[in-house]
């Protein structure tokens, strides 16, 4: 891997969005929800270049009064409820490589997490350099109830059965291997992997433990209602963050 990795930020950004309506502009605080993503991306020096995929003009105008060129907008193909976001990650790419402009890695920054620090996405550059692995994303560790080792599935006789497939129960909480979940505050990937691969992780995964009090992942009301009192009972979080 490069020394001097050329890493692409993409914040994905469409219009339609459906439990919240213009969720990525709608205002939290001081300013819409897509700008806290844009402003510490663009703090960050690891990150080469950073760009808004989105294929409305108004979230365009939006990342543009906070710091951003949108190169280009999105196909309305690719902005559809289901689309995945590795297409948008693929034809981010594959447009940029058409103007003859490359990167060894791309970064994903959901304007959903709002609250992620400049920091934390420098340390997830870091550990997925020192590690050379195919990817890295943001994690949580899983809370023993809920470790995989202890979680059942139904079979279509209405019987339970282990979910990763064990003959034997784990008995005690100390002996659970720990686990961990995505939080989708940073995902990063070689732009080798998503092209050729065609994937965002590849084989080999690297984390970054998320240890952020702040995080949140903005799904719905409920979770804009606890960004709202983040927010609120947090005033640094209006101006620069670390």
């Amino acid at each position: 891997m490069p020394l001097n990795l050329k890493i692409l930020a993409v914040i994905p950004a469409r219009g339609g969005s459906k439990g919240i309506p213009r969720k990525n502009i709608k205002q939290l605080g001081e300013k819409p929800l897509i700008a806290y993503t844009i402003q510490r991306a663009l703090e960050s020096k690891l990150i080469h270049t950073v760009m808004v995929s989105t294929e409305d003009e108004e979230i365009a105008s939006i990342a543009e009064q906070f710091g951003l060129k949108v190169p280009f907008m999105r196909p309305e193909r690719l902005a559809q409820d289901f689309t995945p976001s590795l297409d948008v990650v693929i034809n981010v790419l594959e447009t940029y490589k058409k103007r003859h402009v490359f990167f060894d890695a791309v970064m994903i920054l959901e304007p959903t997490n709002p609250f992620r620090t400049v920091n934390e996405i420098d340390e997830c550059i870091r550990i997925f350099k020192a590690k050379d692995s195919d990817s890295l994303i943001s994690v949580k560790e899983v809370p023993p109830q809920f470790n995989p080792h202890w979680v059942f599935e139904e079979n279509e006789d209405s019987i339970l059965h282990k979910a990763i497939g064990e003959t034997t129960i784990i008995a005690r909480r100390q002996m659970l291997p720990k686990a961990y979940a995505r939080d989708g505050s940073v995902y990063l990937t070689k732009v080798d992997v998503v092209l050729n691969q065609r994937s965002l992780f590849g084989e080999t995964i690297a984390f970054r433990l998320n240890d952020n009090p702040n995080q949140v992942n903005i799904d719905n009301l409920e979770d804009w209602h606890a960004a709202e009192k983040i927010v609120k009972e947090n005033h640094f979080l209006l101006t620069k963050v670390v």
